[in-house]
């Protein structure tokens, strides 16, 4: 596993005059986000003092944002933590982070590319996946097309078309 900052969110906007910011969020539980440690705005630490449901997203306070100049400035930032810091996986799951870069090869083993992206609009995750000529082709994240999450990827040759 490497540690390469994984983003959590990024900042929507400035909500309220006292430096909280609206959060859009990218993870599937919110309240993970106050457990974590090393959160970071663009790189730089910061504090959750406080994380609420907000509009299309989170509401959140960092001891850093005192000002509604601060929280404005913070606009467009990606909140991010190490790796490291998220929680452990049970069986089968996986965090989109760990996908992308690995390498993909067909089922005799024959190089195929490598996963760029992983994107979700509703059915299932799919891997967009980058062949060696520069085309690419979205995978869908189930056990017909992708049998293993083993590095490198395996890839029914079908799915690859």
């Amino acid at each position: 596993m490497n540690d390469r900052p994984v983003t959590l969110a990024a900042v929507a906007g400035a909500h309220g005059v006292t430096g909280e910011v609206r959060l859009k969020l990218f993870t599937a539980d919110p309240d993970g986000l106050k457990n974590l440690s090393g959160l970071a705005l663009n790189g730089q630490p910061v504090t959750l003092k406080s994380l609420r449901p907000g509009p299309q997203g989170a509401v959140a306070r960092f001891a850093e944002l005192g000002s509604r100049e601060a929280a404005e400035s913070a606009r467009g930032t990606l909140l991010t933590a190490p790796r490291s810091a998220l929680p452990p996986l049970a069986e089968g799951e996986y965090y989109w982070h760990d996908l992308i870069g690995l390498p993909v090869v067909t089922p005799d083993g024959t190089p195929a590319g490598s996963v760029v992206a992983v994107e979700n609009y509703g059915a299932s995750d799919l891997l967009d996946i980058e062949k060696p000529d520069g085309k690419r082709v979205l995978v869908p994240l189930i056990p017909a097309a992708v049998p293993a999450l083993t590095a490198p990827l395996i890839i029914d040759t079908p799915y690859l078309a």
